[in-house]
C-alpha cells in the first residue's frame, strides 16, 4: 500500500497547477467533440467533468502504481510533484494507448445521440468542461477540493450556466451535492439517462446492471435506468447487492492500493458474473475496473445508442 500522503500530495498538486489530476492537458486530452457538431448554445450545457477522458490515463497508471506496491520505489512517489509539470504534460500526451482513447470517444458520442434522439436541448462547451476535484474529496484534502471547486463553479457561474447534464456519478455527486455545500453555487444537474425521453422495443432481452456506489447509495438514482431498460422492453436482472446496497467495485481504492482493489472486483465481479447476463456499467470507473477481469460488460450509453441509432 502507498502512504495515501504522497498520492494525495501528487494530486493536490496536479489539480492546483493544471486542473487536471495527472497533471495532463485539458486540450489534448479532450477531443472527443471535435468532429461532433454540437451547439455552443441552449438550455443545459453537458458536463464531462472529464472522467471518461481520464480513463485511458489513469489504466496506464494504475498499471505502474500495481508494479511499486510494496517496493521501496513506492517511498518516492510523492516526489513527482516536484517535476516540472511541462514534462508531465507532454509525457500524457503519448501516454494512453489510441483503442482507449477510441473507447472513451465513442461512449461519450453515444451520450450525445440518445439526447439528440431525445430531443434534449443541450450544448457543449470544451473550455468550460473541467475535472470536478472529486478525487481530492474522496481521499480527505477538503482543501485542496474546495479551492478547485471554487475554480470551476466560477467559471459556470461567470458564463451564466446554470444547468448542467453529467454522465458519471462522480461529477454528479461533485456538482450536485459537494459543490452547492462548499461553494455556495447552485446548479441544477440532471444526468444523460434522466434526459432519455423516446421509445424502442426489444422483448426479451435480459441484462444486469451495476449500480455505482455514487448513483446507488448517495444519489438514489438507480431507478432511472431501469425505467428506460423496461420502456425498451429489456429486463434487468439483479444482482444480489443492488440499488442502495450495492458493492463497491474497488476503484476508488486503486490510487492507494491496487492489491485492495483487486480484492474487491474479484468480490464484486463474483456477484455479477452469478446472474450469466451481460453487464452494462454506468461509470467509467467501474467500466475500466470490471473490463480488467474480462467481464462481458460495456457501457450502458453505448448499449442504448443502439437504440437510439435503429429505432426498435
Amino acid at each position: 500500500m502507498y502512504h495515501p500522503r504522497s498520492i494525495i500530495d501528487v494530486l493536490a498538486d496536479n489539480v492546483k497547477k493544471t486542473r487536471n489530476p495527472f497533471g495532463a492537458w485539458n486540450g489534448a486530452m479532450n477531443t472527443w467533440w471535435k468532429k461532433t457538431p454540437l451547439r455552443t448554445e441552449g438550455d443545459a450545457m453537458l458536463f464531462t467533468g472529464l472522467m471518461y477522458q481520464l480513463m485511458p490515463y489513469i489504466k496506464k497508471t494504475t498499471r505502474q502504481i500495481e508494479r511499486f506496491e510494496d517496493t521501496f520505489i513506492a517511498n518516492y512517489v510523492g516526489y513527482q510533484r516536484y517535476v516540472p509539470k511541462l514534462l508531465v504534460k507532454m509525457a500524457f500526451l503519448f501516454m494512453a494507448a489510441r483503442k482507449d482513447k477510441a473507447q472513451a470517444d465513442t461512449i461519450l458520442k453515444s451520450i450525445v445521440k440518445l439526447l439528440e434522439k431525445s430531443k434534449a436541448d443541450f450544448f457543449y462547451r470544451p473550455k468550460l468542461d473541467f475535472y470536478s476535484g472529486i478525487l481530492l474529496y474522496d481521499l480527505g484534502d477538503n482543501e485542496g477540493f474546495i479551492e478547485h471547486a471554487n475554480f470551476v463553479a466560477g467559471k459556470l457561474k461567470e458564463k451564466g450556466i446554470r444547468k448542467l447534464i453529467t454522465v458519471d456519478p462522480h461529477t454528479t455527486y461533485a456538482l450536485k451535492v459537494l459543490y452547492p455545500k462548499y461553494t455556495g453555487i447552485h446548479f441544477d444537474v440532471k444526468t444523460y439517462f434522466e434526459r432519455i425521453d423516446f421509445d424502442a422495443r426489444d422483448g426479451g432481452r435480459q441484462v444486469t446492471l451495476h449500480d455505482p456506489c455514487f448513483y446507488g447509495r448517495y444519489l438514489e438514482l438507480s431507478d432511472a435506468p431501469r425505467k428506460i431498460l423496461d420502456r425498451f422492453g429489456i429486463e434487468n436482472v439483479n444482482v444480489r447487492s443492488s440499488g442502495k446496497f450495492t458493492s463497491c467495485c474497488g476503484g476508488p481504492a486503486e490510487s492507494i492500493s491496487p492489491a485492495l482493489t483487486k480484492e474487491i472486483l474479484n468480490r464484486r465481479y463474483a456477484d455479477l458474473q452469478a446472474t450469466g447476463k451481460p453487464i452494462l456499467a454506468m461509470c467509467p470507473v467501474c467500466l475500466g475496473n470490471l473490463m480488467k477481469v474480462d467481464a462481458n460488460v460495456e457501457d450502458l450509453s453505448v448499449f442504448l445508442a443502439r437504440y437510439a441509432e435503429d429505432d426498435k
